[in-house]
């Protein structure tokens, strides 16, 4: 069985295959928009339309969240390959869902019902979400501005996978092999990972890189302060002007802010932060900015005395001064 479609208990995340991901999808997009069809044509009520939709598309987001994490963690060309081919798939089906008209008239007509006082509060909130979330989709547009923003939405999200890409492609391409006279301080767990790293090359010494496990422990114990400097100025700059052009997401930024401020005015929203803050306790973006101004205030003098006092202590004990981004993690330890 696929195991993208085995929805008996966790993830089965160590017989997934790349291969297994467009039937899957193919699937369960299929049952997605049978289930729309058979809804709408079913009595308006909590058991025979809200149920089946949210179980339907409760599968969907289950089994491509498992792709998306792989995809994350462990990609490979297989598996970037099946995951590029089938995101516009998913892409298409949720934008046709939350521009789907019958649907919020038919989850409207649900809030209007004798029906909707008697459902518990947890169901209530799921209607509720509903209707805003068909109002974000696009759901109250015309016909010409409806076609704009699937545009825009398909687009975000091939931009939002190469941003991801990028990053992660620039993270794996940058590694550090060094011989005994630098490994002073790091831990023998994490100095025998990256012996078995180097030794796995052809290397002799041992190879540190940019992901966490490796990356995180040099910047907290290894006593050489260039090593350091070289892990965090390499991290800091991965996926930027200052690496490989095809791995910059500069442009990539660019092109999402754009999009975003376009779909919010699309929306009836000034810019996307107004967008972003619907679903939120937030009433405004300036609310957001004043309470963490406030919290910047209130938080900055003892931050500055917890840097101070830090500053100090490398000054003193470590002979680092002045204390730069690179010893932060390695004095505090």
């Amino acid at each position: 069985m696929n195991p993208l479609l085995d929805f008996s208990g966790l993830p089965r995340f160590a017989q997934l295959r790349p291969e297994h991901v467009t039937p899957a999808v193919d699937t369960l997009l299929a049952e997605g928009r049978a289930t729309i069809e058979r809804v709408l044509a079913a009595p308006v009520s909590w058991d025979t339309f809200v149920a089946p939709l949210e179980d339907a598309n409760e599968h969907i987001g289950r089994a491509w969240g498992q792709v998306a994490h792989l995809h994350a963690v462990l990609d490979s060309p297989e598996l970037r390959e099946a995951y590029n081919a089938n995101l516009p798939k998913l892409t298409q089906y949720w934008t046709e869902l939350g521009q789907n008209q019958a649907l919020f008239d038919k989850y409207k007509s649900l809030a209007d019902s004798p029906e909707y006082p008697t459902l518990s509060t947890a169901r209530r909130r799921i209607v509720d979400n509903a209707l805003r979330d068909f109002r974000l989709g696009g759901a109250e547009l015309p016909p010409g501005k409806k076609a704009r923003f699937a545009a825009i939405q398909e687009e975000l999200a091939q931009l939002g996978s190469r941003f991801s890409e990028n990053l992660l492609d620039a993270t794996k391409a940058f590694s550090i092999v060094v011989d005994e006279t630098r490994i002073a301080g790091i831990p023998p767990d994490v100095l025998a990972a990256a012996r078995e790293a180097a030794q796995k090359d052809g290397k002799p010494g041992w190879k540190f890189t940019l992901h966490a496990p490796s990356y995180m422990p040099v910047m907290q114990y290894a006593d050489d302060r260039l090593l350091r400097q070289t892990m965090y100025r390499e991290s800091a700059t991965r996926a930027s002007e200052f690496g490989k052009p095809e791995w910059d997401n500069t442009p990539l930024i660019a092109r999402i802010v754009e999009l975003r401020r376009e779909l919010a005015q699309l929306l009836g929203y000034r810019d996307y932060a107004e967008v972003s803050l619907v679903p939120k306790m937030a009433d405004s973006p300036g609310q957001v900015l004043a309470f963490l101004d406030d919290l910047a205030r209130r938080a900055r003098p003892f931050a500055e005395k917890d840097v101070g006092e830090l500053r100090e202590f490398a000054r003193r004990e470590l002979a680092l001064d002045p204390l730069e981004a690179w010893d932060i993690a390695y004095a505090s330890e």
